[in-house]
């Protein structure tokens, strides 16, 4: 027995051609609209790729974007055959390819909705890329002569102050690395010496932060030099003193903004998907009820539509069948060959 069994006149046929079709094309809007999500997400990571430790970040915008041009495309075409179906001599062209389509369609659904399951996951790589990128970013930052690092410090400076963050984890991040070139440090001032003696590495490392780190809704003017040390400034104490540079750390800041619009747009795709899902069933609808005419020479007369002829146990039996058929007939032509090698 067919699934979801429906009778059909000419009227209600008409009707529904006419209503796959307004969908199809409100479903290659939806392409655009998930091509430009795309687009626009690629554009955004590309604004901070040097804060990214790999490319793979890339791997969903491009994916959104080349489904959203498959979108496109698949959809124009199922909404031109509905368009046709209208006309029972346009609609014979497209009728021996249409099984072919609809089976497209359904694997092209199916990845849509893993595209929209994975802007949800991709959460968690991205952590890990955005943390390890950051550290790679800070320590790079005091090289503004050395090519291809010489606009990390604008970067990160930037970005500091859009997303009112500070350091990978926080503030205390900057104190564990030379955040400054070492052309701007005296070499012969005791100070100097004495930071860079006091570590292994040789670094010249202090308990204070680059000036975008401040925070400008502070009343008092920003501490970003010496913030340990209470002597340093008066009426301080750092331990209670609440402290004038952003607290939040920019790992966290930028996995909060590209994990929100990632989750947005998973959303919509699920919800894309779920349109696509809906044209595909109607345009079914719309080949099999043309398919099982009561009398193909009366346009007028009834006929049924379904969205599988058979029940889905059956089916599913069916799809096994022919591919246990088609295993079997590939040995045997294996199993011809070789006899024939045998021969000769």
């Amino acid at each position: 027995m067919a699934l979801m069994l429906v009778k059909f006149d000419l009227k209600k046929r008409v009707k529904l051609a006419q209503t796959v079709w307004f969908m199809y094309w409100f479903a290659v809007m939806a392409g655009v609209l998930v091509f430009s999500m795309g687009l626009f997400f690629k554009i955004e990571l590309r604004k901070r790729s040097e804060l990214m430790d790999n490319n793979e970040s890339h791997l969903l915008p491009n994916l959104l974007i080349f489904m959203g041009l498959i979108a496109c495309g698949i959809n124009a075409f199922g909404g031109k055959v509905c368009y046709d179906s209208l006309d029972p001599t346009k609609f014979a062209k497209w009728k021996p390819m249409l099984k072919i389509f609809l089976g497209f369609c359904v694997g092209f659904n199916a990845l849509l909705l893993l595209t929209a399951l994975m802007c949800f996951v991709m959460r968690i790589p991205l952590q890990f890329t955005l943390a390890e990128g950051l550290r790679n970013g800070m320590r790079y930052y005091k090289d503004t002569d050395t090519p291809g690092r010489c606009y990390m410090k604008r970067t990160l400076d930037l970005m500091q102050m859009e997303f009112r963050c500070c350091g990978n984890d926080n503030y205390r991040d900057w104190f564990e690395i030379q955040w400054v070139s070492n052309r701007y440090l005296d070499f012969s001032a005791k100070e100097v010496k004495d930071r860079i003696g006091s570590n292994v590495d040789g670094q010249y490392l202090m308990d204070g932060v680059p000036f975008s780190c401040c925070n400008p809704s502070s009343p008092r003017p920003c501490i970003q030099f010496q913030m340990t040390n209470n002597s340093a400034h008066y009426s301080y104490d750092h331990y209670t003193e609440e402290l004038n540079v952003w607290k939040r750390g920019c790992s966290d800041a930028l996995l909060s903004y590209y994990g929100g619009m990632m989750n947005t747009i998973g959303a919509l795709v699920v919800l894309i998907t779920m349109l696509e899902v809906a044209v595909t069933i109607g345009l079914q609808y719309v080949d099999s009820s043309l398919s099982t005419l009561a009398n193909p020479e009366d346009p007028e007369s009834e006929s049924e539509g379904w969205i599988l002829e058979k029940t889905v146990k059956e089916t599913f039996t069916d799809i096994m069948d022919k591919m246990k058929a088609m295993g079997k007939g590939s040995k045997v032509e294996e199993g011809g060959e070789v006899a024939v090698a045998t021969v000769s």
